[in-house]
């Protein structure tokens, strides 16, 4: 998959940038869409779909991915990771050598260790730990693989966020619903490849970057879809406009550009004439998409879902009916987890954000498992990082940022259910065994779709890039 790369013509050195274009014609632009189309993966059949569907690596058991990111980062040990002695030593202060070199948001370093604030107990198969804020959880325990052994690099909200979804805290990388479209494409023929659906008082930090292109064409960024049914705006055309007249448009727009593609080949020209085609298809497909009122009345009071009322569960109730439709990436984001005490604390509002994503989430693992899409769908829960196991000294009771030990889960894809993978030591505060970074999990996703971290490749300015930079190893240990 290496690619050899050679400088170009004198000629075209001392050309200014305009005269460049003109002279090369196809030259630069096919150039530069080699480079995207064979660092790593074939080129898409029709030249004019860059989400055609694309062979993998190899064979992988998943097909599609539901990221539900809970956005502030959830506490672990109030939800999955079940701590004894840090109950038993509540009140009391941390041992120095556990905060030695340690760097944190927002503890001064005089802070309480604080025992959980909830009660635990063991269910499923493999005697997983829950707490009694996920009653529903208990019902799909067996499905999900818990890894209380999560660690990242960052501790603040935003550069976290981006980290968990393109590999570097720092913006304009491409995100991992981007990278594998532009991987192995998408199945949907009437929607975007990649789509992020929002929920809670306010978008995540960082928003559009969280699920940005970067460096690769703009087709393969996620498609944000607003709430209610109309989803993306302008996409009806203007009063009168409609039928022949509209597709004779669009057919015109599509034949000129096609032919400035011809000329100069850049990419950007082939995503422009699939982003015209596929807003025309979607005049009648995401309408139709956001009728969640044709599903039976027990697929919705199992999601939770109010009619005419958006929330989590609707967005789940979606996630599941874009995945039947081909797409290959779905981004959940659900806000207001960052629980330091004060406005938003972990006796008050933490139960709150429990109760909004428990029993959607539930219904949404089993809805996919009846209906025989478990087994080719990835869904990954967690947030940027998690809480520590000293509480802060604010108005009401709270945690900081905590990158060192948290907890985050799998289910499906080829993930096995009814385990608990990594775990921390007896306060919460670092991973005694199994650890799995983020770029572990990075890679573990791309290779239940049958993507290796390591072939995924781009190379813009000078070097190859890839999801999990230079890091990353796929964790077998949870694999069926």
């Amino acid at each position: 998959m290496n690619r050899q790369h050679t400088a170009p013509p004198r000629h075209l050195l001392d050309a200014t940038r305009r005269q460049l274009f003109s002279r090369c014609g196809v030259g630069l632009g096919a150039m530069a869409l080699a480079s995207i189309t064979q660092s790593g993966m074939s080129a898409a059949p029709d030249r004019t779909h860059p989400l055609a569907v694309r062979p993998s690596h190899y064979r992988g058991n998943a097909k599609a991915v539901i990221f539900l990111h809970m956005a502030g980062g959830p506490t672990q040990l109030e939800t999955f990771s079940y701590k004894p002695k840090l109950s038993e030593l509540d009140g009391a202060p941390p041992p120095p050598s556990m905060l030695a070199g340690k760097r944190f948001a927002f503890l001064k370093g005089k802070e309480k260790l604080l025992g959980p604030r909830r009660k635990f107990g063991q269910y499923g198969a493999g005697g997983t730990w829950l707490s009694d804020l996920l009653p529903h959880h208990r019902r799909i325990v067996d499905d999900i693989c818990v890894l209380n052994g999560m660690q990242t690099d960052v501790f603040n909200h935003g550069p976290a966020k981006i980290f968990l979804h393109t590999g570097s805290p720092q913006m304009g990388r491409p995100s991992d619903g981007a990278w594998v479209t532009y991987g192995i494409g998408s199945e949907a023929n009437d929607l975007p490849g990649f789509v992020v659906l929002q929920s809670g008082p306010r978008g995540p930090r960082n928003g559009a970057q969280l699920w940005s292109s970067g460096f690769l064409p703009t087709t393969y960024q996620g498609v944000a879809f607003r709430k209610g049914e109309a989803p993306i705006l302008n996409l009806q055309p203007p009063a009168g406009i409609k039928g022949a007249s509209q597709r004779g448009f669009v057919e015109a727009v599509r034949d000129l550009n096609g032919l400035r593609l011809e000329r100069v080949g850049d990419p950007e020209i082939r995503t422009r004439i699939a982003a015209y085609e596929m807003a025309y298809r979607m005049q009648s497909s995401a309408p139709e998409l956001m009728n969640i009122n044709s599903e039976t009345t027990s697929t919705l009071r199992a999601y939770g879902v109010e009619e005419g009322k958006p929330s989590f569960g609707a967005n789940c109730l979606l996630a599941r009916r874009l995945i039947e439709r081909g797409v290959r990436f779905v981004q959940l984001y659900h806000t207001n987890w960052d629980h330091h005490g004060g406005g938003e604390d972990i006796n008050t509002d933490l139960p709150v954000r429990c109760r909004q994503i428990d029993q959607p989430i539930a219904a949404l693992i089993e809805d996919l498992k009846q209906r025989g899409l478990l087994e080719q769908t990835i869904v990954v829960w967690g947030g940027e990082f998690g809480r520590t196991p000293m509480g802060e000294e604010r108005k009401t009771v709270g945690r900081d940022h905590h990158i060192e030990a948290y907890s985050m889960w799998m289910a499906g894809g080829g993930i096995r259910g009814g385990m608990t993978y990594g775990k921390s030591d007896e306060l919460g505060m670092g991973v005694e065994d199994e650890l799995v970074h983020v770029h572990d999990l990075q890679a573990t996703l791309l290779h239940c779709l049958g993507l290796d971290h390591t072939r995924l490749t781009v190379r813009f300015q000078g070097r190859e890039f890839r999801l999990t930079d230079v890091h990353g190893r796929v964790v077998e240990e949870i694999l069926v």
